[in-house]
């Protein structure tokens, strides 16, 4: 198949385009660079740096390669604190690129479409772990914004065709050898932890230890970004023969912050001092994912299931790349 890419030079989006072109697809990668780095776009791939926002870019593409058979789509601003000081940009921006990307995408008959959507809908879960069927509470503009597209998503299936599926991660994390995450700022707990290692940080804050978890700190499932584009290959995949679905993408198991930073100690050696400061406001205590339903239905099966693996993948990479791709 050929796979038009967006945001095909961020985190997830250059590995799952790697794990693309690894099982003999083609890859056409879009991005504006605004966070992604041209660097972690693979060799192999046919790179367009271009913004969603620009609708004559988007013609331009499409034009260009009149021969997509899916579309996965990464770029997103992902930011959940900076989404509550700019809200505007973020059910705006994401929710209009995402408007533009589709109209082009039907009008030259794509027919599957794959969106990286997010954990963030479930703000206030009333079971634990949290099935497909949880009801919707976003915990930030950024969560509103992916439900907004979810829904475009519904009626764009229903009107043209556009067979989709919805892929809500819980907590990305973990790296390739040739591909990590370098994002600026560094929100995301477990190279935060790694950059103390490095010496780039002085020590790990961590948000409140009086939460009802048998350490008092929140805990969050990790999911390894191997697993994810593996999940995401099997929907797009999938899409051929099955209607849309809508899919929570997590390991099912629980880790807290103290458990990841103890972990981390292990594999690096370094004792990573840590602070605690008071609750951060949003915070659930636990998010654990169930993803039976996409292991029922496509056979998905994380090979990262492991803590300690994870972090030592995401070690190794931070530790030949200790400025990420800026070297």
């Amino acid at each position: 198949m050929k796979i038009l890419v967006t945001g095909a030079a961020g985190y997830i989006g250059s590995i799952t385009s790697a794990e693309l072109l690894a099982a003999g697809h083609q890859v056409v990668a879009l991005d504006n660079l605004y966070q992604g780095h041209a660097a972690a776009v693979p060799p192999g791939a046919t790179f367009v740096q271009a913004d969603l926002a620009d609708r004559a870019a988007l013609a331009n593409l499409f034009a260009d390669h009149q021969d997509i058979d899916g579309i996965m789509h990464f770029a997103s601003y992902t930011l959940v604190g900076e989404s509550m000081q700019q809200p505007l940009r973020y059910m705006r921006d994401n929710l209009v690129n995402a408007a533009n990307l589709l109209e082009y995408s039907v009008a030259a008959g794509v027919r599957r479409f794959i969106l990286s959507s997010t954990a963030n809908l479930f703000d206030d879960p009333v079971r634990m772990p949290i099935d497909e069927q949880e009801r919707i509470v976003p915990g930030s503009p950024y969560g509103e914004s992916k439900f907004f597209i979810e829904r475009m998503l519904h009626w764009f299936e229903r009107i043209y065709g556009l067979r989709y599926a919805a892929l809500r991660y819980f907590n990305a994390c973990g790296d390739t050898p040739e591909r990590g995450e370098d994002h600026t700022p560094e929100t995301h707990l477990i190279p935060v932890v790694l950059q103390v290692a490095l010496g780039q940080r002085p020590a790990v804050t961590v948000f409140g230890d009086d939460y009802p978890t048998p350490d008092g700190t929140c805990v969050r499932d990790f999911v390894h970004v191997l697993d994810l584009a593996q999940a995401h290959l099997l929907a797009m995949e999938a899409l051929e023969r099955t209607g849309s679905r809508t899919y929570n993408l997590g390991n099912g198991n629980g880790f807290s912050v103290l458990q990841v930073i103890e972990t981390c100690r292990r594999v690096t050696g370094h004792p990573i001092p840590h602070t605690i400061s008071p609750r951060r406001a949003g915070d659930p205590a636990t998010l654990i994912a169930s993803s039976e339903r996409i292991r029922r239905e496509l056979g998905w099966q994380p090979r990262f299931t492991d803590l300690e693996a994870i972090v030592r993948s995401a070690w190794e990479w931070h530790r030949q790349h200790p400025h990420g791709y800026q070297e």
